[in-house]
């Protein structure tokens, strides 16, 4: 065999089987499944014109000899799986009278008289790299020496399939080989073994691991998409919830796409196989409003800076006199882009009330922003009510289904709110509420064994924060709003650890007052205990100095421990006006009492 069909042999052996199968199969061979590597090499040699029989390459001539002895500093195990160089190579020539080939050690004579014959064999036999890449198969499958042509496969000796067996084991130049090639092969194996294990559970949950041939029409497919903690995920297709028509995306696609969770995934998809059980994502359109290619390229929310927040959105209606809430919200408790804002409110003081005239003003007034409503642990009707009241996204897990479905829905949605926030949109998030959130987690997360008053698991309570902290107002573009909803005087202790812990986290908090809702006073609003952190960046200057000095009427009339005094003088106040424009105007033209 020449050099440059030894070097074809070569590259062709250190391939993968299904390289050698692709290879094979785009000449035409068409190979079995179960067809062995070394026959993979013989036919693909034979197809480009190689012979694979060329008398130079069998044991009767000196380099034959020499290629058919076992390469020096062979460990023993090595030896002990590849005894080919002792049992093949020892068999006649053509005539039976030829000389057996050694079985151990080297001989140097043999490479001499090969360097004798041909300087490039010669080259060979003192480079260790090249000569020893040659495998240890080439003069088993050169056959007899008269022949000249290989041996069918099924008449080879079982030394022959050891010896290949044994070389399959091996990888590398073989001047490595040796102590070293062994702990090298068990490393490989190791990390063969890691592998495997990590991807078992993708395997197991999807009923193979390599991708099947789709050659049907692929079915277009949208949804958000819900990673797990192994790398792979699927598309919610029916909203935040799985379900049967759930779509199953591979770790690699994930990966290609820098996919992230909460991504809305437009695409295309194949159905599932007999041996899977979701249909498969095949193809990509568009991530979030983007191509893939600009999806690579966002920026991460963790990265980008939070400010104060500076745009305030504004909820008085114009034309709509009659909607006191918004109105009154907008003077005491104003809210911006950004704001983290919680609306602390004891039982049936009318809160959800005033979170759908918040929802209804928000979409009047700002079409640009994306609205989200949350209801953790709602009443169903609540939630009908909701989705039939609101033109934005309606998320609800009610109060009938397990705390884990009230957090994996919780946590879907807030990762779809920041990827909205990455590429510099302004999303609202209405939360109700965040003390029910808290609940969910304290009873779905794992124990720590640290247990707080009440009963809260102290590591319950990081999950909550976390969603109530993504609330902020991006220098980059783009906010994130959160308006959540905590309840008090429940007579739960547990309760109030959950609100002392989300007490000053937020940046403006609305209070309801159970009294003004047992007085029948909607909306039953505390003024004095609502505020706005840095309201000077929301209002302008001269409307700032007009709510200041309408904030010291109020807290003189409530200093007489009668709060209704000054919500019904407020209220009474905004009725007769028609904008907070001119209730303002008329509060400058008034004397402030001292």
């Amino acid at each position: 065999m020449s050099g440059e069909q030894q070097l074809e042999r070569s590259v062709l052996e250190n391939k993968e089987r299904d390289e050698l199968h692709a290879i094979a199969d785009a000449m035409g061979l068409k190979p079995g499944a179960r067809t062995k590597k070394a026959d993979l090499v013989d036919n693909i040699l034979r197809a480009t014109g190689v012979d694979v029989g060329d008398p130079e390459s069998n044991g009767s001539g000196p380099s034959g000899e020499a290629a058919a002895k076992p390469r020096r500093g062979r460990t023993t195990r090595a030896r002990a799986s590849e005894p080919a160089g002792t049992e093949v190579t020892t068999q006649p020539d053509g005539d039976g009278t030829g000389p057996p080939a050694k079985a151990e050690g080297t001989d140097d004579s043999g490479a001499t008289a090969a360097g004798s014959d041909d300087p490039s064999r010669a080259r060979a036999g003192t480079d260790s790299t090249e000569a020893e890449s040659k495998p240890a198969t080439d003069a088993v499958r050169s056959g007899p020496a008269g022949g000249g042509s290989s041996a069918p496969p099924g008449q080879r000796g079982g030394g022959e399939d050891r010896a290949r067996n044994g070389e399959r084991s091996d990888r590398g130049p073989r001047s490595y080989e040796g102590a070293s090639g062994e702990a090298g092969n068990r490393r490989g194996r190791r990390r063969r073994g890691r592998d495997r294990d990590r991807d078992r559970s993708e395997r197991d949950l999807q009923g193979q691991g390599q991708d099947v041939q789709f050659q049907g029409e692929p079915v277009a497919v949208q949804g958000f998409l819900d990673l797990r903690d192994e790398g792979f995920g699927f598309l919610r297709t029916s909203g935040f919830l799985p379900s049967p028509r759930d779509i199953y995306v591979s770790i690699s696609q994930v990966r290609r796409f820098a996919l992230r969770k909460g991504d809305y995934v437009e695409g295309a998809s194949r159905p599932a196989s007999s041996n899977e059980k979701y249909p498969a994502l095949l193809r990509i359109d568009n991530v979030s409003g983007l191509t893939p290619d600009e999806a690579r390229q966002r920026p991460r929310f963790e990265d980008l800076t939070p400010l104060f927040p500076d745009s305030k959105m504004r909820l008085e209606v114009p034309g709509d006199a009659a909607n006191v809430t918004a109105r009154i919200v907008d003077l005491v408790a104003p809210i911006g882009k950004g704001q983290r804002g919680m609306i602390v409110s004891p039982p049936k003081a009318g809160k959800t009330t005033v979170l759908k005239q918040i929802a209804h003003s928000m979409e009047a007034n700002n079409p640009e922003v994306h609205l989200m409503v949350l209801l953790v642990d709602e009443r169903p009707e609540e939630a009908t009510d909701w989705r039939r009241s609101v033109k934005g996204e309606v998320i609800a897990s009610t109060f009938d289904r397990p705390s884990d479905e009230h957090t994996m829905v919780a946590e879907l949605a807030i990762e779809r709110a920041r990827r909205l926030v990455e590429v510099g949109k302004d999303v609202v998030i209405i939360l109700d509420g965040i003390t029910r959130l808290a609940r969910a987690y304290n009873l779905a997360q794992p124990a720590t064994g640290r247990i707080m008053s009440g009963g809260v698991d102290s590591g319950a309570l990081y999950p909550p924060k976390k969603f109530f902290g993504s609330a902020r107002n991006i220098e980059e573009g783009g906010s994130l709003t959160i308006l959540a909803t905590a309840l008090v005087e429940t007579g739960s202790r547990m309760d109030e650890v959950i609100f002392e812990e989300f007490k000053g986290t937020g940046n403006m908090e609305l209070r309801l007052d159970r009294r003004l809702a047992e007085r029948r006073i909607y909306p039953a609003l505390d003024v004095n205990a609502s505020s706005t952190r840095h309201e000077e960046l929301l209002f302008d200057r001269s409307q700032l100095q007009q709510v200041w000095k309408l904030r010291r009427v109020l807290n003189a009339l409530g200093s007489e421990g009668n709060a209704a005094a000054g919500l019904e003088l407020l209220m009474d106040k905004i009725k007769s006006t028609k904008s907070n424009d001119e209730f303002l105007a008329e509060i400058a033209k008034t004397p402030v009492p001292v």
